[in-house]
């Protein structure tokens, strides 16, 4: 049996089935996502979602659904599923669904009557193309099946409402037919590896109601466009391959494109390999560079995410060919561009982030761990040498180096730190000056830079960075320990006391300007108050600020984003910080951590983590369903458990 399988009870039950995701990608920004009963409930759902750089920096939904049609002996049987207004939902194709799984792709078999149907979907990699393959594994009778696509042509940022601009015409080509509702748009070409009949009769359906976004306090009322219809016999044993691209492709070269695409694929047979299948869904090329997404549906390649997660989506899972054009063709060459004042040639996502730089080296750290601190030097040395010049020398524009050894940032107006939900423009959690986690970062950065340059037998250099690295150190204890644990920042003579998860980085990092007393007093106190089954919660819940649910409107959940739910992000530095104070004694403890995340592989977006969950009991997941860093903190809890194993 697959890792990931659901069968009919679950999938019956919309109140269970509408709750799961599932999303695929092509590793160029396309993805495909929907619920596990292919009625979508997110403006974000489509067969065929797409970067269209031409038209702006969204994704968007050309094809947003594909509904079936069984006909034997006359009779019809829609296996097709749709919410409208009220919550209605038709047709309930649902109840004809037997089983779901996910072992290699995704698989959803249907029995109607004495027909027995198998549907699979995957992406063509780096091509945005969607290929559908339908497989009548069982039949009595002459059967015919016919398909009905639904379009939208817009920004998953949007939706569309019945319009006479849409252009309702269509050209043939092979096997299928080709659209192209708004002149800035591409055709869409719909073909089949089979022959069929289509009929035109062009209609909106209206007001399609996805609760997802009502949920959230948006607009969630859609009218989608159906063209018509395609008909087709279907013999036993027969499968018949459904393309949906924005180029045409010859219906005879179907069969082998998907032999291709499926030798690729990998199983999800355990919790290890179905992450390791959601972490490269991040990769994404783009011309002749490679970023990591932040995660999906609706990020972008974020410098701060892509240096956290890099590790663990690449090198922890041996896929160190992404490593290399994700680090060495493009964020190297962005970071000399932006430190040299060239920020027309950055393409990553806030690499002006106060910590941004720290973050890139302190992932290249992890690549020295990996692969060894020679080969980190020869490809990495000069660049962790000038990135540290231009913080030391005050270049940067948000991070700026006092003499107490410590570095200082504004976070009043825009948000210096990966807590950065706004209100008005302004962060709702407003952490300024001297913050605990970045100057963590800068003496591990410190640290690190002077054990390159005595290897790399700048003895002088290195001396100095050590010297500076113990101001660093006792600044770092005066200004933000409290005798029990780290201030979360410190600005003028204010000390925040909140406890939040960002001291953990002072204990996890390579180099701790802690002793191990404090280091043991600052994991307790996480532990204590922090602590849960997904991860630490963003603050704790003995403060009057606590806001542990993401619920509500968009303005309310901006206001708990960080105030209380629990983000798994945070998960490998704990597991880190544990591992230094308890060692190999911490194996079973680590092993009961990951059972929090095993139990999440079947739940809300199927074989990945999400962005977040609330603070309190039962841990409801929210956010992006699919999240970089999430996934890429999980893996590496598995390498850890598995160096102590």
């Amino acid at each position: 049996m697959s890792y990931l399988n659901f069968d009919k009870t679950l999938l019956i039950n919309l109140s269970r089935s509408l709750t799961k995701e599932m999303i695929r990608t092509n590793r160029a920004g396309a993805y495909n996502s929907t619920t596990l009963v292919d009625c979508n409930t997110r403006k974000y759902h489509g067969q065929l979602v797409l970067p269209l750089p031409d038209l702006g920096p969204d994704n968007y939904v050309l094809l947003s659904s594909l509904d079936e049609t069984v006909i034997q002996h006359g009779a019809e049987f829609n296996l097709g599923v749709h919410q409208y207004k009220g919550g209605t939902t038709n047709p309930n194709g649902y109840k004809y669904i037997r089983q779901f799984d996910c072992e290699v792709i995704s698989r959803t078999v249907y029995r109607v009557g004495g027909v027995i149907l198998a549907k699979e979907r995957m992406l063509v990699s780096f091509e945005p193309r969607v290929l559908i393959r339908y497989t009548l594994l069982e039949a009595h009778s002459p059967t015919t099946i016919r398909f009905k696509p639904f379009l939208a042509f817009r920004s998953v940022n949007q939706l569309t409402h019945a319009n006479d601009r849409a252009n309702r015409s269509y050209q043939e080509v092979d096997n299928g037919i080709g659209m192209q509702l708004y002149p800035e748009y591409p055709t869409l070409y719909m073909q089949f590896s089979k022959q069929n009949a289509y009929t035109h009769k062009p209609d909106w359906y209206r007001e399609i109601e996805y609760f997802k976004e009502r949920e959230r306090g948006l607009e969630y009322l859609e009218d989608l466009l159906v063209p018509g219809e395609f008909e087709m016999p279907i013999k036993k044993g027969e499968s018949i391959i459904f393309s949906a691209g924005i180029s045409p492709v010859k219906p005879r070269a179907l069969k082998g494109v998907w032999d291709m695409e499926m030798s690729r694929r990998n199983a999800r047979t355990d919790m290890f390999n179905t992450l390791k299948n959601s972490a490269a869904q991040f990769y994404k090329r783009e011309g002749g560079k490679c970023y990591l997404l932040a995660g999906y549906p609706w990020f972008v390649a974020e410098a701060r995410n892509q240096f956290q997660a890099l590790p663990g989506c690449t090198l922890t899972i041996s896929r160190n060919e992404y490593w290399d054009a994700i680090m060495d063709q493009t964020a190297v060459p962005e970071i000399r561009a932006f430190m040299n004042g060239h920020t027309e040639d950055v393409k990553l996502h806030g690499l002006d982030e106060p910590d941004a730089l720290l973050w890139a080296i302190n992932a290249i750290q992890r690549f020295a761990q990996n692969q060894g601190i020679e080969e980190a030097i020869k490809r990495y040395g000069d660049l962790i040498t000038e990135i540290m010049t231009f913080i030391r020398k005050n270049k940067h524009p948000r991070l700026f180096l006092h003499s107490n050894g410590l570095v200082y940032t504004n976070g009043t107006e825009q948000p210096a730190t990966w807590m950065n939900a706004v209100e008005n423009s302004k962060p709702i959690t407003p952490r300024t000056g001297y913050i605990v986690e970045i100057n963590a970062l800068w003496y591990n950065a410190l640290c690190f830079t002077a054990e390159v340059e005595r290897a790399r037998h700048h003895l002088h250099d290195a001396d100095m960075l050590d010297y500076q690295a113990e101001i660093t150190k006792g600044s770092f204890v005066n200004y933000f320990w409290n005798g029990l644990y780290l201030d979360d920042y410190v600005v003028d003579l204010y000390h925040d006391k909140e406890v939040r998860p960002n001291m953990i980085y002072a204990v996890s990092l390579p180099y701790s300007p802690l002793d191990r007393k404090q280091q043991k007093s600052v994991l307790d106190i996480c532990t204590k108050e922090l602590l849960t089954a997904k991860g630490l919660r963003t603050l704790s819940p003995k403060s009057g600020a606590y806001r542990p649910m993401y619920v509500g409107g968009l303005l309310e959940r901006d206001r708990n984003y960080h105030n209380g739910p629990v983000w798994p992000a945070t998960i490998d530095a704990y597991v880190e910080a544990y591992l230094r104070i308890y060692k190999n004694s911490g194996r079973s403890f680590v092993e009961r951590i990951l059972v929090g995340y095993e139990a999440e592989m079947d739940q809300l977006c199927i074989g990945t983590i999400n962005e977040l969950y609330d603070g309190n009991p039962p841990y409801f997941g929210h956010g992006g369903m699919s999240f970089a860093t999430s996934v890429a903190a999980v893996l590496r809890v598995i390498e850890l458990k598995n160096k102590l194993e």
